[in-house]
């Protein structure tokens, strides 16, 4: 996958936010011949792990944090991103 689209992925996070912390890691290799990945037509991403430490996860449930990292990234999911592995605290935790 090219660095670009894991820049903008970066971005689309860092704006929605605005994190003390944060790594982005495509996975999609450690997947490849899986039964159940699937390669994207446009080459793109099937596995991403994100660790973000971010002011907007405090004083919120682990499913509301990862929802909220869902939303962030509903376009990659909607276009084939299969697995999203994500560890989202607040900064302290």
């Amino acid at each position: 996958m090219s660095d670009a689209h894991l820049d903008q992925i970066r971005t689309a996070l860092a704006a929605g936010l605005s994190p003390v912390s944060l790594e982005v890691e495509d996975e999609s290799h450690r997947h490849a011949g899986h039964a159940h990945n699937r390669a994207r037509p446009d080459g793109g991403i099937t596995h991403l792990r994100v660790r973000v430490v971010s002011e907007a996860f405090r004083g919120k449930s682990r499913i509301d944090r990862h929802r909220l990292v869902n939303g962030l990234l509903a376009g990659e999911i909607a276009g084939g991103l299969h697995a999203l592995a994500i560890d989202a605290k607040a900064p302290g935790e």
